[in-house]
């Protein structure tokens, strides 16, 4: 028995019927010149309205979400005068417990660093975690780095960080051979070979898949390296980091954290920092759902801003444009683009194609809109509005048991509810995936504030105005690793000052000159989904 309501199964029958002749269908792709037109038209970043410029700082001016705005120009949780006698103390101090934050802890202890590393929830609560497609690298002898290069500049419309993309590129093949170094297991042929598939925007076939475990297998092996590395590397959960240190030379020493249980704050003293805090997709920009992790709240934006480091590109967003519509229990959850890549077609209510489904993901979701806006969506009991992925095609094409081998969990997450995607579309929607922006990066791995590293979607500049699927996971680990040698190498030299915390009197300062006053306190570490009179 089918878990769509009578409502939605007459719309499931026309996508049935429409199959025989979309199997002999091939939708073309866009022009760059319909693309930018759909963007423009559709896309939620070009919504003026829904955006404003910050008022204070040094990147006074920087465009972001009217959410995103609030937090950064948010109040500090303590002040100027919080005593800042050491709790612990470390040569490298590591904010965040996902891949990138993972990663750059082991490099550190590798490149002879002591490492504390701080995690808001529990090591490896992250957006790593529930990352499932695949990750890029141009490792076929029909590939290289530079094509890898050129899709990976051409998705981020010409906007991205050259440099930035070079080391995201060069480093791949170096990533998934760590990787299968530190046992993770990919997908392979029977003679051993990867098994590498398309992504939306990419001109070769470079995704390095788990099944679609991805995220969850990198994160496996890089928990279970830094455990084993104890005591070098020593791990503290649920301890998110409020507030960074610098000393009276402007370098970066630390930073005060807070239990999460007892409510206590304490400063660890660092001679490096890497910040490794995710994105903000739990901040809900213009009321979208979100793929994002519970704590994923833009607080390494909101912490390096308050020292002085520029951001960029958080004018934009990215939206992936298969995030789950029905049920609403799992509205927003990620529906990977490997569903796609397999040779799921993307079709309205009517069974009609209406997009090539590997289209570049902003591309893809103002598609998904604006079908949606034109009446030609499937709306669900409760007015949530969605197109369908017509996934049975990827046994049709491939054969029985290719969905169960290759989507286990996408298989798993519908069936709990009544849906069997190997014989049933399921409905998706585009869901706030990915922060394009964010720190200003260096390529390696270092900001404008000595002593302050970063990596992973905390950082600005690698993808531009948009990023390709299979280049997070990639980013984390390219960026991660690098910003844990740097900072390791950086900590063996560096002679820190007397730490201070009078940056915080600066931008209170500046708040009150301004007349800003958001009313948020900031980093504001969890959503609140409180029910509101």
């Amino acid at each position: 028995m089918s878990g769509y309501p009578p409502e939605m199964q007459e719309s499931v029958r026309m996508v049935e019927a429409t199959r025989p002749r979309r199997l002999k269908e091939t939708f073309p792709t866009m022009s760059l010149e319909e693309r930018e037109a759909l963007l423009k038209a559709y896309h939620p970043d070009y919504k003026d309205e829904t955006f404003r410029a910050i008022r204070v700082g040094v990147s006074k001016g920087q465009r972001m979400p009217h959410e995103l705005a609030d937090v950064v120009e948010g109040r500090p949780h303590i002040g100027p005068d919080f005593d800042l006698t050491p709790i612990a103390e470390t040569d490298v101090l590591v904010i965040g417990g996902g891949g990138a934050g993972a990663s750059a802890a082991l490099l550190a202890q590798e490149n002879g660093a002591k490492v504390i590393l701080v995690t808001k929830l529990r090591f490896g609560d992250a957006n790593t975690m529930m990352a499932q497609g695949g990750i890029q690298a141009a490792d076929r002898p029909n590939d290289s780095p530079t094509i890898h290069y050129l899709d990976v500049i051409g998705g981020g419309h010409f906007t991205n960080v050259p440099e930035l993309v070079e080391a995201l590129v060069m480093d791949a093949p170096f990533v998934i051979k760590w990787l299968e170094e530190l046992g993770m297991m990919f997908d392979k042929e029977p003679d051993g070979t990867m098994v590498e598939a398309h992504g939306g925007g990419t001109s070769r076939k470079r995704m390095h898949s788990a099944r679609d475990y991805t995220g969850a297998e990198i994160m496996r092996v890089l928990r279970d390296e830094v455990r084993n590395r104890e005591p070098d590397i020593t791990v503290i959960d649920f301890s998110p980091a409020i507030e960074l240190v610098l000393d009276d030379k402007g370098q970066v020493v630390g930073a005060v954290v807070m239990n999460l249980e007892t409510g206590a704050k304490g400063y660890i003293q660092a001679k490096a920092v890497i910040l490794a805090t995710g994105g903000g997709g739990r901040l809900h920009y213009q009321g979208f759902p979100t793929t994002n992790h519970y704590g994923a709240t833009a607080d390494g934006v909101v912490l390096a801003y308050r020292i002085s480091a520029p951001l960029g590109y958080l004018e934009s967003m990215q939206y992936h444009p298969t995030g789950a519509a029905f049920p609403e229990q799992i509205l927003g959850q990620l529906v990977t683009e490997k569903v796609r890549g397999l040779g799921a077609q993307v079709v309205n209510k009517y069974g009609e194609q209406f997009v090539y489904p590997l289209e570049p993901r902003d591309v893809e979701s103002a598609a998904f809109l604006r079908e949606c806006a034109r009446g030609n969506g499937v709306v669900t009991p409760t007015g949530q509005v969605g197109v369908w992925l017509d996934s049975p095609m990827i046994d049709i094409i491939h054969g029985p048991g290719t969905i169960q081998r290759a989507l286990p969990a996408m298989v798993r997450q519908f069936a709990r509810f009544g849906i069997d995607m190997t014989k049933e579309p399921i409905l998706v929607y585009p869901t706030l995936h990915y922060q394009n922006g964010g720190v200003r990066l260096r390529a390696d791995g270092s900001t404008e504030i000595p002593g302050l590293f970063i990596a992973g979607e905390v950082s600005a500049g690698v993808h531009g105005h948009n990023r390709l699927m299979g280049n997070s996971l990639l980013e984390i680990l390219v960026f991660g690793r690098r910003s844990g040698r740097n900072a390791a190498l950086w900590s063996h030299q560096v002679k820190p000052g007397k730490p201070t915390l009078a940056h915080l009197e600066k931008w209170n300062r500046e708040l009150e000159e301004a007349g800003v006053n958001t009313g948020v306190v900031s980093p504001i570490l969890l959503p609140d989904y409180t029910r509101k009179k």
